[in-house]
């Protein structure tokens, strides 16, 4: 009997300590929540590590300096959000040493001037001719990045008669949305990824005098303690990236037509089970 309770004694030991084990397997991902293709991102990726490689993941919205921080002093262990190397370029001076690059998993960000396909002008100085746009661009939040580089855009181009006015992602979205039920031409702040491009056929002003700069990326970063506390997830991270912005808009789009982030994540890996075997070998 006395053998008995040792046994079951060293049983629950064991079970005790697995249980343990397997309750330390969890890593946490920052992202923001007002940023589609950070939502989509981080989401999907959240859901490959659970199904894949049997982490728990802690998710966290914040905003972006706080994330930023989080991964640099190790109370996140990854972000999958970091826009480089112009957009986040001081996040990055700040922290490239207290973190570790895991490459893109997006290769064509891009901000500038987006216009329906349907309107005439194809340049952001042809704006100047085309009495279509009411002499207005649609923007976002003031103080951004991209209205500061239209406010940049309108005096090198020019384009005194127009006024900048400034919104959210959601007003602009709304401005968008009436203009394109009547055709009517408009010009709106905007970036890619987004899932405006999923929704409708749209494209950038091209922008000759590169005031918005060069196509970015989108990287994936992790905390100095990652690749030892999480081997797996690390190595998913280096090989995780979208294909193009149709394939990150599929999922974009399904959360902005009111499916729950975690159930539009959950939808895509199931339809997508080979892309899911590129980038985790399972």
């Amino acid at each position: 009997m006395k053998m008995r309770r040792l046994l079951g004694a060293g049983t629950a030991l064991v079970l005790a300590m697995s249980a343990a084990t397997a309750s330390a397997k969890e890593v946490s991902i920052g992202y923001v929540d007002g940023w589609s293709d950070s939502v989509a991102t981080t989401h999907v990726a959240a859901e490959v590590i659970k199904q894949k490689l049997n982490y728990d993941v802690k998710l966290q919205a914040v905003a972006a300096g706080i994330m930023w921080q989080g991964v640099a002093t190790g109370k996140l262990d990854a972000i999958l959000s970091a826009w480089l190397p112009v957009t986040h370029g001081e996040y990055w001076a700040k922290n490239k040493d207290k973190v570790v690059d895991y490459g893109p998993n997006f290769k064509d960000a891009k901000i500038g001037l987006i216009v329906p396909e349907y309107v005439k002008a194809n340049s952001i100085q042809d704006l100047a001719s085309d009495t279509t746009f009411k002499n207005k661009i649609v923007g976002i939040d003031a103080g951004s990045g991209v209205m500061i580089k239209t406010q940049q855009a309108i005096k090198d181009y020019d384009l005194s008669s127009y006024k900048l006015q400034p919104s959210s992602g959601a007003g602009m979205i709304a401005e968008l949305t009436r203009a394109e039920k009547k055709n009517e031409s408009i010009a709106v702040t905007g970036w890619v990824p987004h899932w405006m491009f999923a929704k409708w056929k749209l494209r950038f002003l091209e922008d000759p005098k590169g005031v918005y700069g060069a196509a970015e990326t989108v990287n994936s970063i992790g905390s100095k303690e990652l690749d030892t506390k999480a081997p797996e997830v690390a190595a998913f991270l280096k090989k995780f990236s979208w294909k193009d912005k149709d394939e990150i808009g599929e999922v974009m789009l399904a959360i902005q037509d009111g499916a729950k982030p975690e159930a539009a994540a959950k939808n895509w890996v199931a339809k997508h089970p080979e892309r899911v075997a590129e980038w985790t070998g399972k």
